[in-house]
């Protein structure tokens, strides 16, 4: 639990704070929570002392959530509890000004300390956003695209519901195939590696997945807190090596949507996580963008 006194200074890693920044209104932010526990002390007590410095912290240092940009948030998190967690009140958060602006009040070596770790953080992020500006307009660009054919791919799944038995589709390129083929072919396409990004992977995952030819090598970035039954075990991979051999199961927490790379050459954009092809209808699509794919590859290296 947090404490509001304390000398002991603790060792915080970049990707620690980076991974507690986030962009609403356009800002870059960070939770009065998650800044209480990096400083060691009580939420509460850290609004307490903003609130008695009111006149340090504009809006644009610090500003309290809505109700629908903290779900949006929870979201973003992967939390589905979409509560307060007890809180009585809606988070405030903090710019890099904000951040800046609280060492001065908190008086103590910990809160420089670690609002210079924060500072640090903020300016990567910066570098980071700054020097990917063009695969970002790409991708939004991509996610545009794909919105716009929200409505006509929803009438498309209605129809499909009512009159496709056995099972469900996959849906690439304007027609729908049978998922178990269509998967079992994508796998099967690859001559050297298979990379799948996917928080929701489980034993159906490696059925499919083992379909690929002999002598290629899978990857599965996943997250490292997942649910008890979209969990892959240890005698689970095992089992596979020792059958099919070349898997390699890796922590990831950074990516939300799901994706495939055959050969390092070709990147999809999967719908759903892969152990639902056949129980449910989804979308795969192939992402022409080779900036996308060399930017994606380099990160997971």
């Amino acid at each position: 639990m947090p404490k509001d006194a304390g000398t002991d200074i603790a060792i915080i890693s970049n990707d620690d704070i980076k991974s507690k920044i986030y962009t609403i209104r356009g800002m870059q932010v960070m939770l009065d929570s998650d800044l209480a526990v990096l400083y060691g002390i009580l939420t509460k007590n850290l609004n307490k002392a903003v609130d008695r410095n009111q006149e340090r912290f504009p809006s644009d240092f610090c500003f309290q959530l809505t109700d629908d940009e903290y779900k949006d948030l929870k979201f973003q998190n992967g939390t589905s509890n979409t509560g307060r967690g007890g809180r009585r009140y809606l988070p405030y958060v903090f710019t890099e000004q904000g951040v800046a602006m609280l060492s001065s009040i908190l008086h103590s070596e910990t809160a420089v300390a670690v609002s210079i770790s924060i500072m640090k953080a903020f300016v990567a992020m910066r570098h980071f956003i700054a020097d990917n500006a063009g695969i970002f307009q790409r991708l939004d660009r991509v996610e545009t695209k794909l919105l716009n054919h929200d409505e006509k791919i929803d009438k498309i799944f209605k129809q499909l519901e009512s009159s496709t038995p056995g099972n469900a589709a996959i849906f690439f390129m304007g027609t729908f195939y049978d998922a178990k083929s269509f998967v079992g072919d994508l796998v099967s396409k690859a001559n050297e590696s298979l990379i799948l990004i996917d928080d929701y992977v489980s034993k159906a995952t490696l059925d499919i997945l083992r379909r690929r030819k002999d002598g290629v090598s899978i990857t599965i970035y996943t997250t490292s807190k997942p649910r008890n039954k979209d969990r892959l075990y240890e005698n689970e991979i095992k089992d596979f090596n020792n059958q099919y051999g070349k898997l390699e199961v890796k922590s990831n927490d950074t990516f939300h949507d799901r994706f495939l790379i055959i050969d390092n050459k070709e990147l999809y954009s999967i719908g759903a996580s892969l152990k639902d092809a056949g129980s449910k209808t989804f979308a795969i699509n192939r992402m022409e963008d080779e900036m996308i794919l060399r930017a994606m590859l380099e990160h997971l290296s």
